[in-house]
């Protein structure tokens, strides 16, 4: 029978295990791509790399460097990748600890907010790199996460990429470094623009007289309804709007007064301003 999972001789180091970082761990041992043997991570403080090996059983290094020539490939047919999940501000100083560190066979993941290939690839003296931007719902495998890589990522490394992303949700290739800091600002940020709508209706909810309880469940089961049956009916988002939009009645009335509000301009203007703070992170 022929090994379809191609990450089946892959290892994985995991240079920071935040968040983001666990739950890429989490979602790969999950979904049985790899086992626990073939994953190790690096933390700074002790108690956090004896939580990640007793919670998933992998080896933790207090060593970045450590990790990373701990998973270099030694048979023909093994592939490794180093993911980067270090804060943005931490960055350098990691990139200058790993300096020639890597062999050529390793690809190098970097899910670092605003972090360029080009800077990466530089200070690592290494050319295999991929960037991604995933989200908050990865957490619960609905994530999204947008990716794009250098030229010099061969085919198997991109379906690593593919597999490993797609434990996490879904994703999309997008053409070029600049549509990753758009994705930051659409979907990497997203969540925030959903949760604080999220909350205001909830509030509008209490105000009327609802129970916080009772408010959360009706704005809850009617954000997810909503999305579902957007992503089900395929139809535009204006259409499905008239659906429901009746000559004088509350729609109209909500819809006037929204607009009025300049809602439209207001997300409009907060996406451009993620977008830009995105830019301007990977100029640090």
């Amino acid at each position: 029978m022929v090994d379809t999972n191609p990450l089946s001789n892959c290892r994985f180091a995991f240079v920071g295990c935040g968040v983001m970082a666990e739950v890429i761990i989490a979602g790969l041992l999950r979904k049985k791509l790899v086992g626990p043997e073939q994953i190790v991570g690096s933390h700074p403080r002790q108690a956090r790399r004896e939580e990640m090996h007793v919670k998933y059983g992998i080896e933790m290094f207090e060593s970045n460097r450590e990790a990373v020539t701990d998973t270099q490939p030694e048979g023909p047919d093994d592939s490794s990748v180093i993911v980067l999940a270090v804060k943005p501000q931490r960055l350098h100083a990691v990139l200058e600890e790993l300096k020639g560190a890597l062999v050529k066979k390793q690809l190098v993941v970097s899910i670092v907010t605003g972090a360029k290939i080009e800077t990466i690839s530089e200070q690592l003296l290494h050319a295999s790199v991929v960037r991604t931007m995933p989200n908050t719902p990865a957490q619960i495998g609905e994530g999204m996460t947008a990716w794009t890589a250098s030229s010099e990522v061969n085919e198997q490394q991109e379906n690593q990429v593919r597999a490993m992303l797609d434990a996490l949700g879904k994703n999309v290739r997008v053409e070029n470094e600049r549509q990753i800091d758009m994705a930051t600002a659409l979907s990497a940020t997203g969540p925030t623009y959903i949760y604080l709508m999220m909350e205001a209706l909830i509030d509008a909810g209490v105000h009327m007289g609802f129970s916080r309880r009772v408010a959360e469940d009706l704005v809850h089961q009617m954000m997810r309804g909503a999305v579902l049956f957007a992503i089900e009916s395929h139809k535009h988002p204006a259409e499905l709007r008239n659906m429901v939009t009746s000559p004088g009645g509350t729609s109209a009335e909500a819809i006037y007064q929204m607009e009025k509000g300049s809602l439209r301009t207001v997300l409009s203007k907060a996406v451009w301003a993620a977008f830009q703070r995105a830019e301007s992170l990977g100029k640090i």
